[in-house]
C-alpha cells in the first residue's frame, strides 16, 4: 500500500463481518481513533510496568492502592517518578502520575497478578476512585526475563517423550486436555511456565490447555479449553493441538533431507513474484490440485510452467500471502460455501456477480490469510486433508516444487494483530494470558488500528513467539524468506532479533543456511506506535541499513499517479498518461499543474531508480542539485535507504488496484489494447530495472486484473482467480467489484467494465509477458543492478537530461555501461546525450532480438549520442 490507506481488508469476514487487509502493500492507513473498551469492560488507566512502579492517567499524586482478592488484600502505591531506564522503555507514559510500590508488599505482587486486581485512590475532596490494571510490564520483569530463553510448545526428547509447556503465569491452575482425559500439569514459579511430561504414545494425540484464569475483558475468572500457542498441527478447522515432532521423518516428503535449492540471490538483487495459493491453481484446468498446496508439485499445469518460465528470466523469489492457520476459511471443503449464481452468464458491468460472492463470503473457501488464529502451523483449507500432519507434508512438497522451479519461497507473516481478542473464540493468546499479548491503549482497551486485535510484540514473550516462529519455518520447512505484514507497528529490536536468530542457523547445525535468508515487511508509520511512541518502530527510515528491506510507495505512486484512495480514480502518473495522454477527469488540475507534478514524479522516478537512497545527489527537474532525502514525498522524504536493499521497489501488489485496473482507470479510454500493454511493461520496468529489490504481484505480466476491484481479500475466487491460459482472459469484465469498498467507484468502473475494446486479447498478453521477461533477464545478466553501496551508485547511475529542460514523460538513466530510456509518451522520443557522443551504443542484444519487434526498432545515433525510443517504450541500450 502507500502511506495513506485505511486497513479495511483485514477484517475477517467471520469476525467483524464485511464491514467495508494489506499494509498497505500496500498502501499504510492512517491514524484510526482508539477503540472503546467492550461494553461491560472497565476501563484500565493504571499500568503496572515492573515491580516498582505503577503509572496511572488522571490519578492524584497522593497514595495510593493495588488491591486484588475478595478480602482486602492489597498493595500500598506512594507518589513516586519514573527512572531514567523506565522513560526510556515506556516514553508514552512519561506524562502520567506514577507511584512506587512499597518494597513491604512487593512480595505479593505473583499472587495479586493471578487475581482481580484494581488501583484505588481517595480523592483530595474524600471520594474513592478505582480502576483496572494493566499488567504486562510487570509480567515481563518478573516472568519474562527468566522465560523467555525457554522451549515451549510440545518438544520431544531423544526417547521420543513430549514435554508439553505453555507460559501461562497468570492462572491458577493448568491442566492438559489429551485426547479425552485430563492431565495436570506443574507450575514453575520463576518462569511462570507450566509443564507436563507424556509418554511416547502421546505422539499425535490432540489436546488443549484448561486455563483458569481472571479475565478482565469479562470481569470474572474463567476457564478456558485453548489450543496451544505454539502449536505444530492441528485438527480441522483448529479445533485441538496435536503432539507433533516436525523431525519424524514420516512428515518428510521424499527427498526432503536432500532438498537442492536454487543458488541464494542477495536481497539487493532479489526479483519477487507476489502470489495466493488458491488463486494460482483454483482455475488452472491444468492443475491436478487445484487450490492446495501440492498444485506446486504439478510441474506440468500451466501455472508451474509460467512460474518456470519467469525462474528462468531472472525471478528468484514467490512471496506467499499468509500460509499459516488464519481463522477465517472453513478448512473442510464439504463446508465451504459457493456462491449460487450463474456468474458468467451476467453483464460485464452488472452488479449481479459481487452480490452473490459477497452472499457467501464469509462461508466460502476465500480469504487472503490476514487473521492469524496459529502462527506456526500451515493452514488447513489448501491441504488436502486439513484433519491431521498432511498441511505439513504437503506444504514441504511446494516448497520443493517452487525450488525445483528455480525459486525461493517468501512467508507473508502477520505478527502485527490476531483474528480476535477476549473471550472471543478465535483468540488463543489472550484467552491464556488475559491482556499480555494484545497491545493495550491507555485505557485498556486493545488497539485496533491494523483493522483488528493488535499484538504487543514490544513486550518479552510476544517478541519470542515471533522470533520462535520464524525459526521454525525456516528450519523445519526451510522457507527462504519471510515478509512482515505492517512491521512498522513492531519494534525494530524485534525484526532484529529475528534477522539475528535466522543469521544463526548453520547447515551443518540445522540444514538451512539462515544468513540466505531474506527479510522485508510494510514499514508504514501510523496508528499507536506512531512516530516511535512506544518503542522505535521498524519503519521505512529505521530500518535503513539494517539488512532489512521496507516497501517503498515513492515510485509506486509516481509510476500510477494520484494514491490508493483518490475519490477520483483517475489521478494519472508518469506511466498512465499524466499530462502527455491527459484523460478528461479535472482532478489532474490545469495543463501546467499537470506538467509540473509529471516532473516532479520524474524525480520521484529517479530517487527509486537508485534504490530510493537517502544521499544519492542529482539534479533535479528544478535544475537543483538535491539528495533523495531532499526529494519530498507528501511531507516526507523520498530517500531513505543507506544502502541498495534497503527498500523494495513495486507498481502493484495485492492491495488496491491491480496495474491493469489502475491503468483502467487512469488511461484514456480510448487508448488501444496494444498501447495498454506497452503501458504495462513500462510501469513495470521501473520497479524491474531499479537498484535493489522489486515484487510484482502474480499475473500483472498478463494484465492481470480483479476487475477493478481494490480490495479482493474477501471477494472469492470470481474477483480473484489467475488466468494462466489467455483464452480465459485476464478477469477484466466479471462484474461491478464488491460494494463494500468498490461502490463509490462504480460510476467510474461501470463504462469501463462495459467496454468491450478493455478486455485484452492473447495477442496484447503474450506480448507484456515476453516483454516483461526480456527485462528481467536484462536485470539478472547486467551487474549493473547490483551495485551493493550508495557510493557505487553515485558513481555507475546518472540521469543526465535531468534539469530544468528535461522532457516530461522521459527519464533517461545511465548506468555504468548502460543508458536506458523509459519513453512514457505517445509519441516516439529523442533524448540526446551530448557526452555520449562517439560511444558506441547499440540497443541491448535481449531487447533487439526480442519478442517485441516495436522496441527493436529503437536505434543510437553515434555521432549526436542520439537515443530514439518509440512511443510508450523502455529501451536499455549497451555500450559495444
Amino acid at each position: 500500500m502507500s502511506s495513506t490507506t485505511r486497513r479495511s481488508r483485514r477484517r475477517p469476514a467471520a469476525v467483524l463481518a464485511l464491514a467495508l487487509g494489506a499494509t498497505a502493500l500496500l498502501v499504510s492507513p492512517p491514524p484510526q481513533p482508539a477503540a472503546a473498551a467492550p461494553s461491560g469492560q472497565e476501563q484500565a488507566l493504571a499500568q503496572w510496568i515492573d515491580r516498582d512502579t505503577v503509572v496511572w492517567k488522571g490519578a492524584e499524586h497522593a497514595p495510593a492502592l493495588l488491591e486484588f482478592g475478595t478480602h482486602g488484600a492489597h498493595l500500598r502505591l506512594t507518589p513516586g517518578s519514573l527512572s531514567p531506564s523506565e522513560r526510556l522503555a515506556y516514553p508514552h507514559l512519561t506524562h502520567y502520575p506514577a507511584f512506587t510500590v512499597d518494597p513491604r508488599d512487593r512480595a505479593l505482587a505473583r499472587t495479586a497478578l493471578r487475581d482481580a486486581l484494581h488501583a484505588t485512590q481517595r480523592t483530595a475532596d474524600g471520594r474513592r476512585t478505582t480502576t483496572g490494571v494493566q499488567i504486562p510490564g510487570v509480567l515481563d520483569d518478573l516472568y519474562g526475563s527468566r522465560a523467555q530463553h525457554a522451549s515451549l510448545g510440545a518438544v520431544f526428547s531423544p526417547d521420543g517423550r513430549p514435554t508439553l509447556s505453555v507460559w501461562a503465569p497468570t492462572a491458577r491452575t493448568v491442566a492438559l486436555e489429551l485426547d479425552g482425559r485430563t492431565v495436570p500439569m506443574r507450575r514453575d514459579d520463576t518462569t511462570g511456565i507450566w509443564r507436563v511430561r507424556g509418554a511416547r504414545d502421546w505422539a499425535g494425540k490432540p489436546y488443549r490447555y484448561r486455563v483458569t484464569v481472571w479475565a478482565p475483558s469479562v470481569g470474572k475468572a474463567v476457564t478456558n479449553e485453548v489450543t496451544d500457542p505454539y502449536s505444530t498441527a492441528l485438527t480441522a478447522d483448529s479445533a485441538r493441538s496435536l503432539v507433533t515432532d516436525l523431525d519424524d521423518p514420516k512428515l518428510a516428503p521424499s527427498g526432503w533431507s536432500r532438498l537442492a535449492k536454487p543458488a541464494a540471490v542477495p536481497l539487493r538483487r532479489a526479483r519477487i513474484q507476489e502470489l495466493h495459493i488458491r488463486d494460482f491453481s483454483v482455475e488452472d484446468r491444468t492443475s491436478r490440485h487445484p487450490g492446495q498446496y501440492l498444485a506446486f508439485a504439478d510441474p506440468r499445469s500451466d501455472g508451474m510452467r509460467h512460474l518456470r518460465s519467469l525462474a528462468r528470466a531472472g525471478t528468484s523469489y514467490v512471496h506467499l500471502l499468509p500460509a499459516f492457520d488464519s481463522a477465517t476459511v472453513p478448512e473442510k471443503r464439504v463446508d465451504q460455501a459457493r456462491p449460487g449464481c450463474d456468474l458468467p452468464s451476467y453483464a460485464p458491468d452488472s452488479d449481479r456477480q459481487q452480490d452473490c460472492v459477497t452472499k457467501t463470503a464469509a462461508r466460502d473457501a476465500y480469504n487472503w490469510g490476514y487473521d492469524p488464529l496459529h502462527y506456526t502451523v500451515p493452514e488447513g483449507s489448501y491441504a488436502s486433508d486439513p484433519d491431521g500432519t498432511a498441511r505439513t507434508v504437503e506444504f514441504r512438497r511446494m516448497v520443493q516444487g517452487l525450488n525445483g522451479a528455480g525459486l525461493r519461497p517468501v512467508m507473508d507473516v502477520v505478527y502485527n494483530h490476531t483474528a480476535a481478542s477476549g473471550q472471543d473464540p478465535h483468540s488463543v493468546l489472550d484467552r491464556i494470558v488475559p491482556g499480555y499479548y494484545q497491545r493495550l491503549l491507555d485505557d485498556g482497551s486493545v488497539a485496533t488500528s491494523t483493522c483488528c486485535s493488535g499484538t504487543a510484540t514490544e513486550h518479552t514473550m510476544m517478541g519470542k513467539l515471533v522470533v520462535d516462529s520464524v525459526v521454525t519455518w525456516a528450519k523445519e520447512y526451510k522457507v527462504d524468506g519471510f515478509r512482515f505484514d505492517l512491521m512498522g507497528h513492531q519494534p525494530k529490536a524485534n525484526i532484529l532479533a529475528v534477522r539475528k536468530a535466522l543469521d544463526a542457523l548453520t547447515p551443518a547445525k540445522d540444514g538451512v543456511d539462515g544468513k540466505s535468508v531474506i527479510l522485508y515487511g510494510e514499514g508504514w508509520n501510523f496508528g499507536e506506535a506512531a512516530n516511535d511512541a512506544r518503542f522505535v518502530q521498524a519503519t521505512q527510515q529505521n530500518m535503513a541499513g539494517t539488512g532489512v528491506a521496507t516497501f517503498s510507495d515513492r515510485a509506486r505512486d509516481a509510476v500510477r499517479g494520484g494514491g490508493p484512495f483518490d475519490a477520483d480514480p483517475r489521478v494519472q502518473g508518469f506511466a498512465s498518461g499524466l499530462y502527455t495522454d491527459p484523460n478528461s477527469s479535472p482532478a489532474n488540475g490545469s495543463p501546467a499543474e499537470q506538467r509540473t507534478r509529471l516532473l516532479h514524479y520524474q524525480d520521484l522516478l529517479k530517487v527509486g531508480l537508485t534504490g530510493n537512497l537517502a544521499d544519492y545527489t542529482f539534479t533535479d527537474s528544478t535544475g537543483h542539485q538535491v539528495k533523495g532525502s531532499g526529494v519530498d514525498y507528501n511531507g516526507a522524504p523520498a530517500g531513505y535507504a543507506a544502502a541498495p536493499g534497503d527498500a523494495l521497489a513495486y507498481a502493484d501488489a495485492h492491495d488496491n488496484e491491480t496495474l491493469y485496473d489502475a491503468l483502467a482507470y487512469k488511461l484514456p479510454q480510448r487508448t488501444a489494447g496494444a498501447d495498454r500493454s506497452r503501458m504495462q511493461v513500462l510501469a513495470l520496468a521501473t520497479a524491474a530495472l531499479s537498484q535493489g529489490p522489486a515484487l510484482s504481484q502474480a499475473g500483472s505480466d498478463l494484465l492481470r486484473s480483479k476487475s477493478l476491484d481494490r480490495n479482493s481479500f474477501d471477494s472469492g475466487d470470481w474477483f480473484n482467480a489467475l488466468h494462466w491460459n489467455c483464452a480465459d482472459g485476464n478477469g477484466f469484465g466479471r462484474g461491478l467489484p464488491p460494494a463494500a469498498d468498490n461502490k463509490d467507484k462504480w460510476p467510474y468502473a461501470r463504462p469501463l467494465l462495459a467496454d468491450p475494446a478493455l478486455r485484452p486479447e492473447c495477442a496484447a498478453i503474450h506480448h507484456t509477458s515476453a516483454a516483461y521477461r526480456d527485462l528481467l533477464r536484462i536485470h539478472a545478466t547486467e551487474p549493473a543492478f547490483g551495485l551493493p553501496t550508495t557510493a557505487a551508485v553515485q558513481k555507475a547511475l546518472s540521469f543526465p537530461l535531468s534539469g530544468r529542460d528535461e522532457t516530461p514523460g522521459v527519464l533517461t538513466m545511465r548506468l555504468d555501461n548502460l543508458v536506458i530510456v523509459f519513453n512514457a509518451t505517445p509519441q516516439r522520443a529523442q533524448q540526446t546525450v551530448q557526452a555520449l557522443a562517439g560511444e558506441p551504443y547499440a540497443l541491448h542484444p535481449l531487447q533487439a532480438h526480442g519478442t517485441d519487434r516495436t522496441t527493436a526498432t529503437a536505434s543510437y545515433a553515434r555521432s549526436s549520442g542520439t537515443f530514439t525510443v518509440p512511443a510508450r517504450t523502455v529501451a536499455v541500450f549497451r555500450r559495444g
